[in-house]
């Protein structure tokens, strides 16, 4: 898109004013309001911010303002916004690319890719719940009715919802982003939506998007979309499946070999790629889920509708949903990350992982195509399966000690996640429970 299509777009959706949006390092969007008439000034100069205002900038007080330069290709409307259309932007400090912003970090694994004549291609599949506060101040289902012990596919509860769902799929769908399937999941409210795979980046810049459309539609039906790993400790808690492939200029998938004889239609690449997934899981796991609540998702056990659907285990397999990384024939399925994840923080972690396995030419072994929930710890450490980190401290540890991911998310922006997930770690540790309170008051 250029100037005059821009101004052309603003007149064709009444356009009064354009959101400066970049995210967090938690990947949750930040913005200005700008009107239509100052965007020059966001394209060039950008659009000024206190950085030191925003979780993980790596600014101070007495630091240069954080300029967010638009990237006009990324122009879209926000139907759930009459007058309102979004740019995404990137960070730039004394006009130079800011390191700690979250998409100049991915723009460099991305560069890796482009120097090697590679495109990574992702579809994400974010799962979320409807809940609504109850008179108690309890959270639950959105929809009261929605109990069923297995509720996945639920007729009843997408019928239920459907006005919130289907204004969520008209927004997407309105603002360029290709909704193909929504369905109901194995919680209790819990819904996915799943839009087509695309180039990388795009897929990221559309992963926050949907998370906007969902919390505000749902916030304007009553409603809290909610995309915390694990909301309640005995349901299954919201991933957000990485659907994974790389293509070149003569290849449009180079994951996929009709000749792999395992049959799941992988190459050689696609197999080293898959390596260093697995050799740098635990490291991942920081990035990829990445806080506190996420490691309550993560567990060795069950849910009530008899499965976590996440993974615990280090391990791959041919469709196989109790593994780290599935093979739905001809590229990868990376199950690890939830919806709490900054999606540009993980692919670029992931691009630095698969690239490492490429380079490095490493041997994920043999698929496991069995239900590792059931595999006991003995029979786990007999086939060679590790386990992935339990709590968050211990994966910021692993990836303090990993120098791959590190570089992937760059070493300045590595420091500052480690820092403030040590700092997170340490309030939850600090923090007294009700459970401990209801265990230890009269315990002793």
């Amino acid at each position: 898109m250029n100037r005059e299509q821009a101004e052309k777009f603003f007149k064709e959706h009444n356009t009064r004013y354009v959101l400066a949006q970049f995210v967090d390092i938690h990947g949750s969007a930040k913005a200005k309001a700008v009107p239509v008439e100052h965007l020059d000034m966001v394209l060039k100069e950008g659009a000024g911010f206190a950085g030191f205002a925003v979780w993980g900038l790596g600014m101070s007080p007495e630091g240069p303002d954080y300029m967010a330069i638009g990237d006009l290709s990324t122009l879209q409307d926000i139907p759930w916004m009459p007058g309102y259309a979004r740019i995404i932007c990137n960070g730039s400090v004394n006009r130079k690319p800011w390191p700690y912003c979250s998409r100049v970090a991915l723009q460099k694994q991305i560069d890796r890719l482009d120097k090697r004549g590679l495109t990574m291609f992702t579809g994400i599949e974010p799962e979320f719940m409807l809940l609504r506060r109850r008179d108690d101040g309890t959270l639950g289902p959105a929809d009261a009715t929605d109990d069923l012990d297995k509720p996945c596919y639920d007729y009843k509860g997408l019928y239920r919802t459907r006005e919130v769902l289907d204004e969520m799929v008209v927004a997407l769908r309105g603002a360029g982003i290709d909704v193909y399937q929504i369905d109901h999941e194995d919680g209790n409210g819990q819904f996915e939506i799943n839009f087509t795979y695309t180039q990388a980046m795009q897929s990221a810049d559309n992963f926050t998007f949907v998370k906007m459309a969902a919390s505000e539609i749902a916030h304007k039906h009553g409603m809290i979309a909610t995309f915390m790993p694990k909301p309640f400790s005995n349901r299954t808690g919201s991933g957000a499946h990485f659907h994974v492939s790389l293509g070149s200029a003569k290849q449009k998938n180079v994951f996929y070999d009709a000749r792999d004889k395992s049959g799941m239609g992988l190459s050689k690449t696609a197999y080293h790629f898959l390596g260093g997934i697995l050799a740098h899981a635990r490291a991942f796991s920081a990035v990829a889920a990445p806080t506190v609540n996420s490691y309550k998702r993560l567990v060795v056990g069950r849910s009530l509708s008899g499965a976590t659907w996440a993974p615990a285990y280090i391990a791959y397999g041919d469709n196989n949903r109790s593994a780290c990384v599935r093979v739905p024939h001809g590229r990868l399925e990376v199950r690890l990350p939830d919806s709490g994840c900054n999606a540009y923080l993980v692919t670029a972690a992931m691009i630095a992982a698969g690239l490492d396995g490429i380079d490095r030419k490493l041997d994920p072994g043999k698929p496991h195509n069995i239900n590792l929930y059931e595999l006991s710890a003995d029979e786990l450490a007999a086939k060679g399966i590790k386990l992935l980190p339990q709590n968050l401290l211990e994966a910021v540890e692993e990836l303090e000690g990993d120098a791959v991911i590190r570089a992937g998310l760059g070493e300045e922006l590595a420091r500052e996640f480690i820092r403030l997930k040590r700092m997170e770690w340490t309030e939850y540790a600090r923090h007294v429970s009700d459970w401990e309170s209801k265990r230890y008051l009269e315990f002793f």
